[in-house]
């Protein structure tokens, strides 16, 4: 079954490229550059997404997402060029789904639509809670105990079992500082001795293939004394 994406932005440019990279992954693409003809469109059309611009000329994009919300389940993201928190708590309390700041990766952008319908479409056929405790699918990152695979914006990462253990452990306790001494003995089951640098080395390897900048990873993050967390 076609997956079908609404892109909703009045900038032509932007959402001439979001179309662009959406029809290389396949997924059919509707286009609106306001508010009344995506609501026009969604009155008409089944869709599978909608990815919304806050500032739109007819009305913003949080009022669009809460019209939506009245009949529709299916993900919906939001575009904005503001990076305040109180957008990105505003647009989730009415219902949206995720939400990416302009200038944004396109790549990045397409691998939280497949994160998103990933994540719908698994819900609605299985138990949430078993998929909960197998997997783990956010801001581009999808990582699987059963299959052992991990995924970052859409592509591969190759991972030994214990880069990988190390990244499942750590998902595992999202939001929560992890102790090096702490993660060394859950997956080496060893006791941890002062002085040990290996998860150190470890984190360092995961940092490089997660192409992640050391002074302000996005994923594993240090902190000084005390461990290492992903928020």
């Amino acid at each position: 079954m076609e997956q079908t994406i609404l892109v909703v932005d009045d900038e032509r440019e932007i959402a001439d490229l979001v179309e662009v990279y959406l029809k290389n992954e396949g997924f059919p693409v509707l286009k609106a550059y306001t508010a009344a003809e995506a609501l026009e469109i969604i009155a008409q059309k089944e869709l599978s997404l909608a990815i919304l611009d806050v500032m739109l000329p007819d009305m913003d994009g949080f009022t669009l997402c809460q019209k939506i919300r009245e009949s529709h389940l299916y993900p919906i993201l939001m575009l904005s060029a503001k990076v305040e928190d109180m957008d990105k708590i505003m647009g989730l309390t009415l219902g949206a789904d995720d939400y990416i700041t302009k200038p944004f990766s396109p790549l990045e952008l397409v691998a939280r639509v497949k994160t998103q319908l990933r994540r719908y479409t698994r819900y609605n056929t299985a138990d949430p809670r078993e998929q909960e405790r197998n997997e783990h699918d956010f801001r581009g990152l999808f990582i699987c105990q059963d299959s052992h695979q991990c995924t970052l914006n859409g592509e591969d990462l190759t991972l030994t079992p214990i880069e990988f253990n190390i990244l499942w452990y750590l998902c595992e306790h999202r939001g929560k500082v992890v102790s090096s001494e702490e993660l060394f003995e859950a997956v080496w089951k060893e006791k941890y001795m002062d002085g040990n640098n290996t998860v150190m080395a470890h984190i360092a390897r995961l940092r490089e293939k997660m192409k992640e900048p050391s002074r302000k990873p996005k994923f594993i993050k240090t902190v000084w004394g005390v461990g290492y967390t992903i928020e």
